[in-house]
């Protein structure tokens, strides 16, 4: 019998089962496809050693005018702005006020209690103090975080010094301590019960059930300078001028600021006339966030709020929805997404300005970062499945829709986030699987072949910028990483190996209506790129008796299933292995392709497999 040549349809399908995918890939991690094959993905490195604090939600990248190549970094806890590789805290402040005497230290401890009746801080908060004076044996200057876990007394919080008191003392002088403003959540807390809801919610000793929001953050350059503000929070401003370790300031304290909202969710730059947007803010005179309205500053201007007939401000209540969730800019108009609805906002110019039409209705949007755009069409993540718009809305067919809903943290659906990986024409979700509260998984939309695939990988942000030359991510190591850059995992500044792996779904051998014995491999795999001496894969065969034995009962009735696969470099000319002896037999079989080693980059072709009639059973 000539040997079978193993030619499989591109991308992962999760929709049916491994028999009826027949001819297909079912399973893989760290894989993508090109021109229809499977290949290892790029590696990562960190982009420095130093680190940030906090769990990064947001990035952003823009050149200034003296071609600084910055990126806007927002965290739960803080604000930084990334220049060659270090991370500058930008983070704005709530307040500033002038303590009296306000540091009791005890003998032995570490642990100091500040008195300050003027509030307003929480547990995790920072704190700057200048101008103190030695109390107990410290002097107690510098940046600190407020603890309130081991407090009784009103009006005091603990913080903890860089070494033990010398004694038992109250004191300090005349110190100022600057707050930062108030850190947010790593992620959404379910909550049950009393204090759930607002007042008079859910029946009488029953209680309600909320979530206790993630800290988001949106930002956007204006000109060289950034706007910037966390959802349900201030507008702040920072000035390029004013150097990188410069803290960002409150729109409203701007030179000719006029009526600038108070209470924001999301803050965009629109391309056209440069028009400064709150989605989710308070109304022209009220202080109350109404979570439908949507506001703008005069062109040009992102102080001036205050409409009239010689200027552009303005403001627009959608209709349809109970809150906006997400924006984004695309060509020649504005995106809004409600929790129901998909609008389009367009420049009509004055009296309107801008004028909202509904182009999606009775849609899903799992949070305010789930929308990749890529050549003027936008694809997002929906709560049951994923969306697009081209100029109109549209569910996108997606084969691995199963697995991923049946596997996700819908508790956790704010952590969504979404980018681009342009160079391989992706678009990237990143999520937590049902058991994660941290995210734990990704997956891949290859919007030009049309495909889908997916894996593990522990991400918070991630962007895609033609001012940078490999996408950036966000990690929980606090830093951040160059994607497709080398083909190891360089996160901490160790090199690891990149686990991969794909694999078929089950195929007949011949026709399947008798057994089949395979005894050779002709292997089709190419190692371009590895940096490893002798890089290395392992191919696996899974036989079954049918189609419902079973993968691995047992691995092999012939004998052995797998055999490693080695690419020899000592020549200038590269040397593949030409053959594999095996003896698998069986009458349907699945391929897996595996690697594990450092400095190993792979892709897969056709393999040949060389098999003879077995007999029947």
């Amino acid at each position: 019998m000539p040997l079978q040549k193993i030619a499989l349809k591109p991308g992962i399908n999760r929709e049916g089962t491994r028999y009826t995918t027949e001819g297909g890939y079912y399973d893989g991690d760290k894989i993508r496809f090109r021109q229809g094959t499977p290949e290892k993905i790029g590696g990562w490195q960190q982009i420095s050693t130093a680190t940030f604090e906090g769990v990064a939600r947001s990035l952003h990248n823009w050149v200034t005018l003296g071609s600084q190549n910055l990126i806007g970094i927002g965290t739960h806890l803080k604000f930084y702005i990334e220049n060659v590789g270090n991370y500058n805290d930008i983070t704005p402040l709530r307040s500033t006020v002038s303590l009296t005497n306000p540091f009791t230290t005890v003998s032995g401890s570490a642990v100091v209690t500040v008195t300050d009746a003027n509030g307003g801080y929480k547990n995790g908060d920072y704190v700057t103090f200048s101008n103190a004076t030695a109390v107990g044996g410290l002097t107690i200057d510098g940046e600190f975080v407020v603890s309130l876990t081991s407090i009784s007394a009103a009006n005091t919080y603990t913080i903890t010094a860089a070494s033990n008191a010398t004694s038992s003392a109250t004191g300090g002088g005349t110190v100022s301590a600057a707050y930062q403003i108030n850190v947010g959540n790593p992620f959404a807390i379910p909550i049950t019960g009393w204090g759930a809801g607002s007042w008079g919610q859910g029946a009488w000793g029953v209680g309600v059930s909320s979530t206790t929001e993630i800290r988001f953050w949106s930002q956007s350059n204006f000109g060289e300078d950034l706007i910037l503000g966390h959802r349900g929070g201030d507008i702040y401003y920072w000035d390029a001028d004013n150097g990188v370790q410069t803290r960002a300031v409150l729109l409203s304290s701007r030179s000719g600021a006029s009526d600038v909202p108070t209470v924001q969710n999301l803050i965009l730059v629109s391309d056209i006339n440069r028009f400064v947007f709150c989605f989710g803010t308070n109304e022209l005179g009220s202080s109350t966030l109404d979570p439908t309205l949507l506001r703008w500053s005069d062109q040009e201007n992102a102080t001036n709020w205050t409409p009239s007939a010689t200027n552009q401000a303005g403001s627009l209540r959608l209709s349809r929805g109970t809150k906006i969730v997400a924006a984004s800019q695309s060509r020649q108009e504005v995106l809004v997404w409600t929790d129901s609805s998909l609008y389009s906002l367009q420049y009509v110019g004055a009296p309107a300005v801008w004028s909202a039409s509904v182009v999606g209705e009775n849609i899903s949007i799992s949070s305010q970062n789930a929308v990749a755009y890529a050549n003027g069409i936008a694809y997002w993540m929906g709560k049951d499945k994923f969306y697009k718009y081209d100029g109109r809305t549209a569910p996108l067919k997606c084969d691995v829709r199963k697995y991923i809903f049946n596997d996700f943290n819908t508790s956790q659906y704010s952590q969504v986030f979404s980018g681009t990986n342009e160079s391989f024409h992706e678009a990237w979700w990143f999520y937590c699987s049902s058991t994660a509260t941290n995210i734990d998984k990704y997956v891949i939309y290859n919007y030009l072949e049309d495909i889908w695939y997916y894996g593990t990988l522990a991400r918070t942000a991630w962007l895609d910028s033609g001012l940078r030359d490999s996408p950036l991510a966000a990690t929980y190591t606090l830093n951040l990483v160059d994607h497709e850059s080398g083909i190891d995992d360089n996160e901490t500044g160790t090199t690891a190996a990149i686990t991969a792996f794909v694999e078929s779904s089950d195929f007949d051998l011949d026709d399947g209506h008798k057994f089949m014995h395979i005894n050779r491999i002709i292997p089709d795999i190419t190692f371009d790129g590895s940096t490893a001496t002798n890089p290395v894969v392992t191919m696996t065969l899974n036989p079954m008796t049918n189609s419902g034995s079973g993968r691995h009962s047992p691995a092999s009735v012939g004998g052995v299933a797998n055999a490693t696969v080695t690419r020899t470099a000592t020549s200038p000319v590269e040397v593949f292995t030409d053959q594999i002896n095996i003896r698998v037999r069986g009458r349907q079989l699945s391929m897996k392709l595996e690697s594990s080693a450092e400095g190993v980059t792979w892709q897969l072709g056709s393999p040949r497999l060389d098999m003879r009639p077995d007999g029947r059973r």
